[in-house]
């Protein structure tokens, strides 16, 4: 069991519309090679190719997105640079998942066409007529979708293994939060994007695009979002730079206090930062009022977590946490157990440590084994949807239901900060690290920008 943020983490994995999913470039790019009478690369990816039918494919779905505002779109060299980094990122964060042994299985895909269909109001069938009229075939979406299920595990399982929410940031978070109200604030930014130890003359040349691109925007000349969609190095600049909704806590603690002062439509910057220069424009805020002053439990326990998965089968797990339970009976150190065979990473550093959490945190029937056990008391092994756990109860205690509710949002919004940040710098270093081959012949692929003033 994990923070109830790294379940989270990543974003609803059918939630972006179909014509997003229609952008993405799929792995199966020989198949497609094979029924073409002529095509050619786009670019190496290490040992992987992106293909110029992908590419062109993929450029034509961004424009019919556009369709009758064409004027928002970048130049032809520009979009298809963009729409070309998309696609090497895709490419190169399924190598890395495949590496890692993360796939999607049949039913795992299954459920995410039907998903997909549902929300846009479809039966499977009429997907598969909406996908023909639109020039798609069923296989090259069901292999996109594919790559969209392994991406999103792909940060789920980086969130559990990378990002930790300690209690005393939460603490700290609630003593500056408002107990009867949050703010919330919807940002969007523009980046203009620097390598990592960029000389002074590379600095000197992303300050002068950025400068530009906000003298634009402060004349009038371009909105913040059609800036964004033209000049952004950020991966979203096609949707206009929009960073969604933040609160608080989500906002880098160097931004907040100036964003809180900040009327709507206002920009700042330029911002230096890791990956370069930014502008940040805040489009609108909204206040969420707090809860009830009903009163919830909470307890402190540690675990200790033996997966079900591909190597371990569900009876030798039970058989492995039957072993532990038995160590610890023979006076075996909790913590030190957790630490050393525990399959939970993120419990796992803090000796199976996991805070204090509600009693429905981790769900039903894992609340009620903590909720009968007395403090100090050890559980027997009992199956969860996340294997085999042994649970030690630490403590419990009385907190308002809003405190409750607070805190877990917190929790929420400090870890969905924290790995949006470490995340973009593994991308980056990703990225970085990659032999990447870009071979244009349709477009240049490096972006015009305005000079400073306009």
């Amino acid at each position: 069991m994990t923070p109830a943020f790294s379940k989270r983490a990543s974003r609803p994995l059918l939630a972006a519309a179909l014509a997003s999913l229609l952008l993405v470039g799929n792995v199966q790019a020989q198949s497609y090679a094979g029924s073409q009478p002529v095509d050619r690369i786009a670019a190496v990816v290490n040992e992987d190719v992106i293909l110029r039918s992908e590419l062109d494919r993929a450029v034509a779905n961004i424009r019919s997105q556009y369709a009758g505002k064409e004027a928002q779109l970048p130049p032809a060299d520009v979009l298809e640079r963009q729409v070309l980094e998309r696609l090497v990122l895709m490419r190169l964060q399924i190598a890395r998942a495949t590496d890692s042994g993360i796939n999607a299985s049949d039913e795992e895909l299954e459920r995410a066409v039907q998903g997909v269909a549902q929300q846009n109001s479809m039966s499977v069938d009429q997907l598969r007529q909406r996908l023909a009229q639109d020039g798609m075939a069923f296989t090259e979406f069901r292999n996109n979708l594919r790559d969209e299920i392994i991406t999103q595990k792909l940060r789920q399982s980086f969130a559990q293994s990378r990002i930790n929410v300690s209690e005393a940031e939460v603490d700290a978070a609630m003593a500056t939060a408002s107990t009867a109200a949050s703010q919330q604030f919807h940002l969007a930014h523009i980046l203009v994007g620097a390598p990592d130890g960029a000389t002074p003359e590379q600095l000197a040349v992303a300050q002068k695009k950025i400068e530009g691109v906000q003298a634009l925007i402060a004349k009038g000349e371009m909105t913040f979002a059609a800036a964004a969609v033209r000049y952004s190095d950020s991966p979203n600049a096609l949707e206009g730079g929009d960073l969604g909704w933040r609160g608080l806590n989500e906002i880098p603690p160097a931004f907040a206090q100036t964003i809180q002062q900040m009327q709507n439509g206002q920009v700042i910057g330029p911002i230096r930062g890791p990956s370069g220069f930014q502008l940040l424009q805040l489009v609108e805020t909204r206040t969420q009022a707090g809860g009830s002053g009903e009163q919830v439990t909470q307890f402190s326990a540690r675990q200790i977590v033996v997966k079900v998965d591909d190597k371990t089968d569900d009876a030798a797990a039970k058989a492995k946490a039957e072993t532990l339970a038995a160590r610890l009976a023979g006076g075996a150190e909790f913590a030190k157990l957790a630490g050393e065979s525990s399959d939970d990473a993120a419990t796992k550093r803090r000796g199976g440590d996991m805070g204090w959490f509600g009693a429905d945190t981790y769900g039903t029937d894992f609340g009620m084994q903590v909720a009968s056990l007395s403090d100090g008391q050890t559980s027997a092994p009992f199956k969860t949807e996340a294997g085999w756990v042994i649970v030690q109860r630490i403590g419990s205690r009385q907190v308002a239901a809003a405190d409750e509710s607070q805190r877990a949002q917190l929790r929420e919004t400090i870890g969905r900060r924290k790995l949006e940040e470490e995340w973009n710098r593994f991308l980056r270093e990703m990225r970085g690290e990659a032999f990447v081959d870009v071979r244009a012949d349709k477009a240049e692929t490096a972006a015009t920008a305005p000079a400073s003033g306009g």
